[in-house]
C-alpha cells in the first residue's frame, strides 16, 4: 500500500503540465530548439517538459530511479490521469483554485518587493523610534521594590516606609546595590538578576517610574519613591541616545521581516496599482500578468507551478477513483479479499483478540461475556462502555491480532512461550480471550494489504481505460536525444 500511495502522491505533487507550454519564441525556432517527444490526447509534449519531469524525479538521493525508457509509461500514464481530471473539470473547483492559486502567489508575490523597499521601512521604522524616543534618549537602570498594594492599610504603608528607608541608608553606606536587590527586591524578574531592567525610554514604562529615572545621571541613585506598584529605589547605569541606524539595521530589518513587512508592502503595492489602473485592473488580474511574466522568463518557475496544479488535481481524481473509493468500498474489499483469499498468508498463526488486565477477579468472565459473540470491531467501544464508562477505570487492555513477540501475556497464554509477564499496576490479574488464526479469515485481518492490493487493482484498470480513450504517440528519435542534445 505505502508503496503505491507513495508513487501516486509523488506524481500528483511533482506533476508538469498537461497543456501547451506557452513559450516565448517562435513556432519555427521551436520546432528545432525544443522539438516535440511525445503527443498525448491531441496535447504536445516538448523534450524540454519531459526533461524537467525526468530529472527532477530521478535526481541525486532518488532511490527507485529509472532509465529513460522505464520514465516514459510512469510519465504516460501520470499524463493521461490529468488529461482526465481536466475533463471532469476538477480544475474549476473552488478549492483548488483557492489552493493552487495560493500556492502560486506564494512563489509570484515576493517579485512585487525589493531590497530598497525593505531598506526604506527599516529607515522608516528607525527614524520613527528616534522621533518616538526624542531627545532624553534611553536609559539601563537597576531597581529595588517593595510591593505594596494600593489598597494597603495605613500601618502596612508605614512598615513599607520604614523598610525602604533602612535598605537606602544601608546602600548611602556602601552596600552593594545588586546583592541587595538579590535578596530584598520584590519584583522576581530583575531580582535574580540584582535588579537590572532592560533598556527602556519614553513611554515604557509607568509614569512615576519615568520621571525618577530621567532625573538621574549614570552612577546616581534616587531616594525611595512611591508608584502604583510599591516603594522603589532606582539606580542609573546608563544614558545614552538611539544608536546610528547603520549599528542597528541588521536587527531592525530582522525585526520587521519577521513581522510581515514583506507581504505588508506587496498589498500596498497592488493596491496602489489597482487604483492608478482606473478600474482596468483587479489585484488577481495583476498576479495573473505577473505569473505569466516570470513564467516565460523562467521555464524552472513555470515548470513549478505547473506540477503544482497538475499535482493537485491528479491527487484529486486519483482520491475519488482509486484511493478513496478502495478505502471506503467494504462490500468490493470483502469481495476481493474473498476471490483473492490465496495471496494472504501468515508464516505463523496469530492471536487475535484481547489481552486485558482486572482488579476483580468477576471481570475476567464478564469481560468475555461482554463481547462474546460481538463483531471484532466493536469490542473496543463494548469494553469502553461497559467497564471504563466513568471515573473507575476496572480494566486495562489491548486489542489487535497479535504476532509472537508482540505481546507478553499473549506469548505466554497463547503461544505457550517462557516468558516474564511483568504486573500492570493497580490491575493485578492477566486474562486473554479470542482465537488462535493459522491464515487471516477475513479482510479486516490483512486490511492494509487488501486496500494496497484494490487499490492497485483499481488504478491498472483505469489506467487501461485511460490508454483506450486517449491516443498517445511518443517520437521515439526524440527520446534517445533526451539530456544528450
Amino acid at each position: 500500500m505505502w508503496k503505491k500511495l507513495k508513487e501516486n502522491r509523488q506524481w500528483g505533487m511533482m506533476a508538469l503540465s498537461a497543456v501547451i507550454c506557452q513559450l516565448s519564441f517562435s513556432p519555427a525556432i521551436a520546432q528545432t530548439s525544443d522539438p516535440t517527444v511525445m503527443t498525448i490526447n491531441g496535447q504536445p509534449v516538448s523534450r524540454s517538459e519531459f526533461e524537467y519531469s525526468f530529472n527532477k524525479n530521478n535526481s541525486e538521493g532518488v532511490i527507485d530511479k529509472k532509465s529513460v525508457e522505464e520514465y516514459v509509461d510512469l510519465f504516460i500514464n501520470y499524463k493521461l490521469k490529468v488529461a482526465a481530471a481536466l475533463d471532469a473539470k476538477l480544475d474549476t473547483l473552488t478549492s483548488f483554485k483557492k489552493e493552487f492559486l495560493s500556492y502560486r502567489d506564494q512563489q509570484i508575490k515576493p517579485s512585487f518587493v525589493t531590497d530598497a523597499d525593505v531598506e526604506n521601512e527599516a529607515k522608516k521604522y528607525y527614524d520613527n523610534m528616534v522621533e518616538q524616543i526624542g531627545p532624553r534618549g534611553l536609559f539601563t537602570a537597576s531597581h529595588i521594590l517593595l510591593h505594596l498594594e494600593q489598597t494597603a492599610s495605613k500601618e502596612e504603608q508605614e512598615k513599607a516606609k520604614v523598610r525602604i528607608d533602612s535598605i537606602y541608608n544601608a546602600l548611602l553606606a556602601g552596600a552593594d546595590f545588586a546583592e541587595l536587590a538579590k535578596r530584598v527586591s520584590q519584583d522576581p524578574g530583575s531580582a535574580r538578576n540584582g535588579g537590572k531592567l532592560p533598556t527602556l525610554g519614553p513611554g515604557q514604562t509607568i509614569a512615576e517610574f519615568e520621571t525618577q529615572a530621567y532625573a538621574l545621571q549614570a552612577g546616581e541613585m534616587s531616594k525611595p519613591f512611591l508608584s502604583p506598584f510599591g516603594y522603589h529605589i532606582i539606580k542609573m547605569n546608563e544614558r545614552s541616545q538611539v544608536p546610528p541606524y547603520d549599528s542597528l539595521r541588521v536587527d531592525i530589518t530582522r525585526f520587521i521581516e519577521n513581522r510581515g513587512i514583506r507581504e505588508r508592502i506587496v498589498t500596498e503595492k497592488l493596491d496602489k496599482m489597482v487604483a492608478e489602473s482606473n478600474g482596468t485592473k483587479t489585484v488577481e488580474s495583476l498576479l495573473d500578468e505577473r505569473s505569466a511574466e516570470m513564467e516565460s522568463n523562467d521555464p524552472d518557475l513555470h515548470y513549478l507551478i505547473q506540477e503544482y496544479h497538475d499535482g493537485l488535481l491528479l491527487f484529486e481524481i486519483s482520491n475519488r477513483l482509486v484511493w478513496e473509493k478502495a478505502s471506503k468500498n467494504d462490500a468490493a474489499l470483502a469481495n476481493y479479499f474473498k476471490k483473492n483469499k490465496k495471496k494472504y498468508k501468515w508464516e505463523k498463526p496469530r492471536f487475535k483478540g484481547i489481552a486485558y488486565h482486572v482488579k476483580d477477579a468477576a471481570d475476567v468472565k464478564a469481560v468475555k461475556n461482554c463481547v462474546k459473540g460481538k463483531p471484532f470491531s466493536q469490542w473496543a467501544e463494548l469494553l469502553r462502555t461497559t467497564f471504563n464508562n466513568d471515573s473507575v477505570l476496572r480494566i486495562r487492555v489491548e486489542k489487535g491480532i497479535f504476532e509472537e513477540g508482540r505481546n507478553s501475556l499473549v506469548d505466554r497464554d497463547i503461544f505457550k512461550k517462557n516468558v516474564e509477564v511483568k504486573p500492570t499496576k493497580d490491575f493485578p490479574i492477566d486474562a486473554t480471550f479470542g482465537k488462535k488464526l493459522k491464515a487471516p479469515q477475513d479482510y479486516t485481518d490483512v486490511r492494509g494489504l487488501v486496500v494496497a492490493d484494490y487499490q492497485e487493482e483499481l488504478e491498472k484498470a483505469w489506467v487501461a481505460e485511460l490508454r483506450k480513450k486517449y491516443p498517445v504517440t511518443v517520437n521515439k528519435d526524440v527520446l534517445a536525444t533526451v539530456n544528450k542534445h
